[in-house]
């Protein structure tokens, strides 16, 4: 009996790589993919590589795509201040369209590699407002799935899987410990330096500590 195939998106951050160790504990064979999409820093994605490696993954991508050169995010715009604290309503690091790029590109691959799953590691509930993280997205866009490729029409649909999407992230992290993560190696930091270490301002840095408090673990980020 062959074993199922599954296209793991890997940003390099501590949701991702929990995203990838629970696809792996669930019997996939995973291919992980990344993207150089303008991000300020390429930190995360050598985090990706090394997460990749040490959650065994059978290959890893990395892909350049410009949707960094629209604009309209403080993740790809320097132009743009970073916030040091969660606004109300959609904040000013959503970038648009992001997921819906990167899941289009991964139903691409999924069908050369004849995987069954997608898997992304959004978020909905210690998320930080970002319309393309909400379940009400990924049923959308599994609906779009079973329509778009040859695989679907024959009738074996790929699944997107966002397996994280009701935790909380201490609920995250306590789940990746459990399944050997080693979260030393991500970083989820939006203005990390060149070495990987993070501001330990932004709303990512602040939701990454919070969860490590809360689960009561050392938080092995790296600090500047």
């Amino acid at each position: 009996m062959s074993v199922p195939r599954a296209v793991v998106l890997l940003s390099g951050g501590l949701d991702s790589a929990t995203a990838l160790a629970q696809a792996v504990a669930d019997g996939n064979d995973c291919y992980t993919l990344s993207f150089e999409y303008g991000q300020r820093h390429r930190a995360e994605l050598d985090a990706a590589k090394r997460v990749a490696a040490q959650l065994g993954a059978i290959e890893h991508r990395e892909i350049p795509i410009p949707v960094g050169l629209y604009g309209g995010s403080a993740l790809t715009d320097p132009e743009i201040d970073v916030p040091e604290h969660g606004d109300e309503g959609i904040p000013v690091t959503y970038v648009p369209a992001r997921n819906t790029v990167f899941l289009s590109l991964a139903l691409g691959w999924a069908e050369v590699l004849g995987a069954e799953t997608i898997v992304i590691g959004v978020n909905a509930i210690d998320y930080s407002g970002y319309p393309d993280c909400r379940p009400e997205f990924i049923a959308a866009f599994q609906a779009l799935a079973a329509l778009a490729t040859k695989q679907a029409v024959e009738g074996r649909p790929v699944r997107i899987e966002a397996p994280l999407i009701e935790l909380t992230k201490a609920q995250i992290i306590r789940r990746g410990i459990d399944l050997g993560v080693d979260y030393a190696l991500t970083v989820s930091c939006y203005r990390a330096d060149e070495q990987g270490r993070a501001c330990g301002r932004c709303d990512s840095c602040r939701l990454r500590r919070e969860g490590f408090v809360a689960v009561g673990v050392e938080d092995p980020t790296r600090y500047l």
